[in-house]
């Protein structure tokens, strides 16, 4: 039983060496190989490749490479990395972030006790934001979720609740998926809908608390070329197929431009659905009611009440960011007494 490192590169002579520094200085880890795909660089990126794997094979560590002179885009890459290796675990790292000298033996070990209990293992860790400065908000979400939050906070923007650069998974979950999406070379949030379609499997969730991942941000990164909308729809989607369903009934917690953009994006059997909006505004709560005004039919098709947030019921969206109001959402939410995921989930 062995792990394989899984990095995906376009164009990586700026980082590439750090990162593969980093993986041939893990301490204590169990066997592994590098699995490398180059996406079509025309940098420097095929020369580090041919010198690191050299200086890994002399280590004795089996390093796989590959090239293809046209681009197929990110989920393209990690398929091609992933399909090339044999390791029974898959390590992603991507190609401009660093590994910490124990991740490979922490999540080997974690990943191991979850498959011994009968689960198929899908492990994270918290991670180390280079600058530090960067996506405050992201990282102090990313690194402090509970346990329970790892399943229910799955509908925000932020993406997926175990980050990306940091997963350790088995290889049965890659496989049952069938790996990520490759048919939109880019723009397409590729890890947040492999992720989805995993929640379906009989996986556990697990974070480790250890930051164990330096993970980099940086204006060449390819979250900056996935459209927004595109997220948008995905989670919209997520949730019609996991939540709404369960729900007779749903009031959007949002009354302002966030919350219109939900009730507008949600199925017509699913706008059926929605009783209320609910907000803290006084201004909005004044509107009654809010419209929608069909230009076709020329006629008004919906009249929902806004109402004040206190006397909101559940269950409820959320359509209100984390972390963005100095505490002032997430305690009057508090004061509702709802439980999170039954009562409510947080969509913004």
């Amino acid at each position: 039983m062995f792990q394989s490192v899984i990095i995906p590169v376009k164009n990586g002579e700026k980082y590439l060496p750090a990162c593969f520094d980093s993986v041939l200085a893990q301490v204590d880890a169990p066997y592994f190989e590098i699995s490398v795909f180059d996406d079509g660089s025309v940098d420097e990126t095929s020369k580090i490749i041919s010198c690191y794997q050299t200086i890994a094979e002399e280590k004795g560590i089996k390093f796989v490479a590959s090239y293809e002179a046209i681009s197929g885009g990110v989920g393209y890459a990690k398929n091609k990395a992933v399909r090339q290796s044999s390791g029974k675990f898959l390590c992603f790292l991507d190609a401009d972030d660093v590994m910490l000298p124990d991740r490979i033996k922490k999540q080997y070990e974690k990943a191991k006790e979850i498959e011994r209990n009968g689960s198929l293992a899908f492990v994270g860790s918290s991670f180390v934001r280079l600058p530090k400065d960067a996506t405050e908000r992201y990282t102090r979400w990313a690194c402090n979720l509970t346990e329970d939050e790892l399943y229910t906070q799955i509908y925000t923007a932020f993406g997926p609740t175990l980050i990306a650069p940091t997963w350790f998974l088995s290889r049965s979950v890659y496989n049952q998926v069938f790996g990520f999406n490759e048919e939109i070379k880019n723009g397409f949030p590729e890890d947040l809908d492999f992720f989805y379609k995993a929640l379906s499997l009989p996986i556990k969730l697990c974070r480790l608390q250890q930051p164990l991942v330096i993970y980099r941000y940086h204006t060449e990164c390819a979250t900056f070329s996935v459209n927004e909308n595109t997220i948008w729809d995905l989670r919209i989607k997520q949730i019609e197929k996991d939540v709404l369903p369960k729900w007779a009934k749903v009031t959007i917690w949002n009354a302002g431009k966030q919350g219109k953009r939900l009730y507008k994006s949600l199925s017509p059997i699913n706008q059926t659905k929605v009783i209320a909006f609910c907000d803290v505004d006084e201004k909005k709560i004044q509107q009654k009611f809010y419209e929608l005004y069909d230009s076709v039919q020329r006629k008004v098709t919906a009249r929902i009440p806004i109402i004040s947030y206190k006397n909101a019921q559940p269950p409820a969206i959320i359509a209100v960011k984390l972390d963005m109001t100095n505490g002032e959402m997430e305690e009057n939410l508090k004061e509702k007494n709802w439980k999170e995921s039954f009562d409510y989930i947080h969509f913004s």
